[in-house]
């Protein structure tokens, strides 16, 4: 997994040393590809435990995890699903990218595709 970014992309074009030749179409062709390839530059922030509650319940739908955490009243929600509830869009965007930057270190996390 590769953690560059679109913008990390662009810079590096923006960067080049030689730039009569950044236009080769070779050379079009491999930054956009690396283009394509890159993450995103907005990737959602979330809490590294909130993080391991995603990875957890990956199988659960979204919907499924939202309507159990509606159900229960705030003072039987735990941190993590407080969180949640709190930030269901940023949730919600980190469950469909399936990537995510984590909040204490900003590391990036990428869930693996099923086998």
């Amino acid at each position: 997994m590769s953690n560059e970014t679109k913008r990390d992309v662009v810079e590096a074009i923006l960067l080049a040393k030689d730039t009569d030749t950044i236009w080769d179409s070779s050379n079009v062709r491999y930054y956009l590809s690396r283009y394509d390839n890159a993450l995103p530059d907005d990737l959602p922030v979330i809490p590294k435990a909130v993080g391991e509650y995603l990875k957890t319940h990956r199988k659960d739908s979204l919907g499924e995890i939202f309507w159990k955490l509606g159900c229960k009243s705030s003072a039987f929600l735990d941190s993590n699903e407080l969180y949640i509830v709190l930030n269901s869009d940023t949730f919600a965007r980190a469950w469909v990218l399936g990537v995510w930057r984590v909040e204490e270190t900003g590391e990036i996390v990428e869930l693996e595709a099923e086998k």
